[in-house]
């Protein structure tokens, strides 16, 4: 494939992912800017301190949908995974580091889920279920994606034994959701993170 259309599909995976979705449906929601509440943060976390439940799962869907619908096209159109891996990479860097917001993003779970779910379902149901578990036995949201994917590249090394570029999309979420909750694994260790619901 031509090194242009490669580029241009990948700035355009970063560009779909770098919609502030939690914003703009905080904003119609709950006439507030998500901004400026609890964390800072855009994700489904916090709208759900901002604007309520269904703003917050409609955030989590949408960011989902941003991992999942790049990487779906690419792997439709271009039936390359290497392309499909690196579109999904774009996509959670979009997220994290949105060009429309100064480069201040969320944290890319949900993001990285629908990339996940794209490339590698069941593994993701997997995840999906860590998280959930995580999530209802102790209660933090950054605790439950930090076992998540803890817990995703494990299941791929051991799933997957081929040369595959899950591989090293499974490390590189890894490291970016790690990388994201640095403030949160402070707070963890501090006991000052706020559980699911609960106004910071």
């Amino acid at each position: 494939m031509h090194s242009m259309i490669t580029a241009a599909i990948c700035i355009l995976s970063y560009l779909i992912g770098a919609i502030p979705f939690g914003l703009v449906i905080a904003k119609l929601m709950g006439g507030v800017d998500v901004r400026a509440v609890g964390s800072g943060n855009i994700g489904a976390t916090n709208v759900l301190r901002a604007a309520g439940k269904k703003a917050a799962v409609l955030t989590l869907l949408a960011d989902c949908a941003k991992g999942f619908a790049p990487v779906l096209a690419s792997a439709a159109l271009f039936k390359t995974p290497v392309l499909s891996v690196a579109c999904g990479i774009m996509a959670v860097l979009g997220h994290n580091f949105p060009i429309f917001l100064k480069f201040k993003g969320g944290k890319g779970v949900a993001t990285s889920l629908g990339v996940m779910l794209a490339l590698s379902p069941w593994i993701a149901l997997a995840c999906l279920f860590i998280w959930l578990g995580a999530a209802v036995i102790w209660k933090y949201s950054s605790l439950a994606a930090l076992a998540a994917f803890t817990a995703y590249p494990v299941i791929v090394f051991i799933v997957r034994r081929d040369d595959s570029p899950l591989h090293f999309l499974s490390v590189v979420l890894f490291a970016m959701v790690y990388y994201r909750h640095r403030e949160n694994i402070k707070r963890l260790l501090s006991g000052e993170e706020p559980k699911i619901g609960q106004k910071k």
